[in-house]
């Protein structure tokens, strides 16, 4: 039996879900989050909790899979996500354009701008080098940090680049002379 697929997920109040075919919709107090059901799994609610069943144990392989979606599009619509970016380097930097657009300065020839999809949302510090991206949906919020990455990764030599706040980097040594 599946330990995650097992555990019940809390509902808090103010959150309801409904399930439509391959897909359970759930709202609360921040949005509204769809996440996908795999078949022969259901949904029950118990006491306060929401109960991830199978039908039969070859959709063990879903059963966790299918519960860890479900409660994370609980958390979302309760608590939100966030992801934290930094960005280092000399003049390296990013700010909002209107709501939608974030521009960044990451030592090309020209300053790029990120448009943010519908439901993300982009905090700047004022010293424009630490990024919070935040929304309900677990798998935007976290793709939308890995393209802001992506835009420059960090540099195993010089150590610049955009990295997640918690990421910690192997500095290489760079050449030590051709003699």
């Amino acid at each position: 039996m599946s330990r995650i697929g097992k555990k019940p997920i809390p509902l808090p109040q103010g959150v309801k879900y409904k399930v439509e075919g391959n897909t359970v919709l759930v709202e609360g107090p921040k949005g509204k989050v769809s996440a996908l059901i795999a078949e022969g799994i259901s949904l029950k609610t118990a006491d306060g909790h929401l109960v991830v069943e199978r039908a039969s144990d070859d959709k063990a392989a879903v059963h966790g899979l299918t519960r860890a979606l479900v409660q994370n599009a609980v958390e979302g619509v309760t608590k939100g996500w966030t992801k934290e970016l930094d960005i280092v380097g000399i003049g390296y930097r990013a700010e909002l354009k209107g709501k939608g657009t974030v521009v960044f300065t990451l030592g090309y020839s020209h300053p790029i701008e990120f448009p943010l999809p519908s439901g993300i949302a982009c905090a700047i510090d004022p010293k424009q080098t630490h990024l919070t991206v935040s929304g309900v949906d677990r798998q935007k919020v976290g793709q939308v940090a890995a393209d802001m990455r992506a835009l420059r990764k960090p540099d195993p030599y010089k150590n610049k680049g955009v990295r997640y706040t918690d990421e910690r980097l192997k500095k290489k040594a760079g050449k030590t002379g051709a003699k």
